[in-house]
């Protein structure tokens, strides 16, 4: 693995970068032109006039050519390439919301979440009536959580500001999520996607193994932590049932205690307040929170089988330096279009587009693919689409994979 330089010099590299990018737009200079970091930045931002108002303070000179960068090296053809699609999408209008499309997101979960009341309420609270309405609040909750994440990746209003306070007002009253930490743990995921110690969606406790790296390196330093050439078996038992009911919502109300994020805390107050108005007089208190409980458990198979079926699959290592095209490649797959797997996954099955920009509104996102698709054959790089089930059923085949790699090599190396 590339050895990083002083942490310092590497941070104003990039800053320096950066800052002189946005500032002089599109530049001539060729060694600006061939640096990707900023590829990464306009990726997070939309408006760019804006951020540079915080920029300009920070700037502390410019970078010299004999000085260490991580984007030297990298391929100018793609990079050039890439921002030449960006424009492209830009001149589409495809960074541009369709507002009725977010309206009818945010009116379905009401939709939703009024028929699982009237369900308790109009069919008593039975084994039935019970659990037709939590497979219709985790459908509420599931949807909910595609929605936050438009909000959370600033797609749908120009102003950021209105993205946040919707986005608040989502994940916390319709979810009882913090937006705040949504925000840390999501953007390092984006920024390096599938890379150990950077992303932390790939950061498994010694769970799992995973890629092909980790689980040699476990293997050969005689880390046994769990069985993990059977970690594609107890995955069934303590990956999806458990990463939102238990970890997730530890984490989530910790973190706002910690870091005292009294606002995002009265957000998720003021849900678990309406759940428990809403269904204490149907099932007690103690029946209740059983009941929340039980709707975590199954939108949490939801969403485990939906974010893993486009990144796990995928390359996970060490950091590369890629530029900014090639490492979202290498790191994402898709899922063959279609209405049911479009409102499924909230659009996710887009993966790679959305990776490559994540601002732009996914009702937008197949209108690119095809011109992914073609940049992707000029440089000889795979993009990967693949069916749905084929797409599940691949966790599982990587999972077990990895799991071999650990044994074969916990046992021969």
């Amino acid at each position: 693995m590339t050895r990083e330089p002083p942490g310092c010099r590497r941070v104003n590299s990039l800053m320096l970068y950066t800052f002189r990018s946005i500032t002089s737009h599109r530049s001539s200079r060729p060694e600006r032109c061939a640096t990707s970091s900023q590829d990464a930045f306009h990726a997070f931002h939309p408006d760019l006039d804006f951020v540079r108002k915080f920029l300009k303070p920070l700037l502390i000179g410019e970078l010299a050519p004999e000085e260490p960068s991580q984007d030297r090296g990298k391929n100018s053809e793609i990079i050039e390439d890439f921002r030449a699609l960006r424009k492209t999408a830009e001149d589409m209008n495809l960074f541009k919301p369709n507002h009725l499309f977010f309206l009818l997101l945010v009116a379905h979960i009401i939709a939703m979440e009024s028929i699982a009341w009237f369900t308790i309420f109009y069919f008593g609270n039975g084994w039935i009536p019970t659990l037709v309405t939590a497979f219709v609040l985790a459908t509420s909750q599931a949807q909910a959580g595609w929605l936050q994440h438009d909000y959370g990746h600033l797609s749908v209003y120009k102003k950021s500001r209105w993205n946040h306070i919707v986005h608040k007002f989502i994940i916390g009253h319709l979810k009882g999520a913090s937006a705040n930490w949504w925000n840390h743990r999501h953007f390092q995921h984006h920024a390096k996607p599938n890379i150990f110690h950077k992303d932390p969606d790939v950061k498994m406790l010694h769970v799992f193994v995973l890629g092909k790296w980790q689980p040699i390196e476990y293997g050969k330093k005689k880390l046994k932590y769990l069985p993990y050439n059977h970690q594609h078996e107890y995955f069934f038992l303590i990956g999806p049932p458990l990463l939102i009911p238990m970890y997730f919502q530890y984490q989530i109300i910790m973190t706002m205690i910690v870091r005292k994020d009294w606002v995002d805390l009265a957000w998720a107050i003021s849900y678990y307040t309406r759940f428990f108005i809403t269904y204490i007089p149907f099932y007690g208190v103690l029946g209740a929170l059983v009941f929340l409980n039980f709707i975590r458990f199954l939108e949490s198979h939801w969403f485990v089988w939906v974010t893993q079926m486009n990144h796990i699959v995928m390359e996970i290592d060490c950091e590369s330096y890629r530029d900014w095209f090639s490492s979202q490649l290498v790191a994402t797959c898709n899922v063959e279009q279609s209405f049911f797997n479009d409102w499924f996954s909230g659009h996710l099955n887009f993966q790679i587009e959305h990776h490559l920009f994540p601002t732009m509104p996914r009702h937008n996102l197949y209108k690119i693919a095809p011109l992914v698709k073609s940049l992707c054959a000029k440089h000889g790089i795979e993009y990967q689409e693949k069916p749905l089930l084929q797409a599940l059923l691949d966790i599982i085949r990587s999972l077990k994979k990895s799991g071999q790699l650990w044994l074969d090599a916990y046992l021969h190396k």
